[in-house]
């Protein structure tokens, strides 16, 4: 069950209770449950292929739940392998579109580009960009969101130190401000203090 609650005046929470998840006829995991309040984070760890990214677009309410139930307060704002920008427009541009919907104006944008250093590559096509700038591009997305709520994949494939530590500045203003977040990594995040959930801890035994 997936009991979302977007209005904008409610403190962020997100919470799940002994939740599964199956795919392809595989169960990735079950009876995993946390709770997490305005300023704090999560990161989950495990390798690739144990259900990591499955969780987030479970959370996010675009994977159904084999079981147990999610609830959540805040908008939610998710970065994933899934480039949610046009890559044939220029950045600034591409940027612009999402803006409009989320109530963001141009000088939002322009702060979130230096906040993620590519104020310099505001005009260029996001199709030219390397794995590293892709993901800060996306991260400047989700900051112009507004969301309370922020659901990041692997958001330090492909940065660099001065890269990674942006990304620790920009996660510690959001919780600064009353903001939560969850982090899927199979690498170190710059999120300090932090929750750990290690999804080995609820694997399914083939045999099970």
């Amino acid at each position: 069950m997936h009991n979302p609650d977007m209005r904008e005046d409610r403190p962020a929470r997100l919470a799940c209770d002994a939740l599964a998840c199956l795919r392809g006829g595989r169960m990735l995991f079950r009876g995993l449950s946390l709770d997490l309040a305005p300023g704090q984070a999560c990161h989950v760890t495990g390798s690739n292929g144990m259900g990591k990214s499955s969780l987030l677009r479970v959370i996010a309410g675009l994977l159904p739940a084999y079981a147990g139930t999610v609830s959540l307060s805040g908008r939610i704002a998710l970065a994933d392998e899934r480039m949610a920008l046009d890559t044939g427009q220029p950045l600034a541009r591409a940027l612009a579109h999402w803006a409009r919907l989320d109530g963001a104006d141009e000088a939002e944008i322009a702060a979130a580009l230096s906040t993620v250093d590519l104020a310099h590559l505001a005009e260029v096509p996001v199709r030219f960009f390397s794995t590293g700038q892709r993901k800060r591009a996306l991260l400047a997305r989700v900051i112009i969101s507004k969301a309370t709520i922020w659901l990041l994949d692997e958001p330090a494939n492909g940065l660099d130190t001065a890269s990674i530590a942006r990304l620790g500045e920009a996660i510690a203003a959001h919780r600064a401000g009353g903001g939560l977040v969850l982090a899927a990594s199979h690498q170190p995040l710059p999120m300090e203090p932090t929750q750990v959930l290690s999804l080995v801890d609820f694997l399914v035994a083939e045999d099970a």
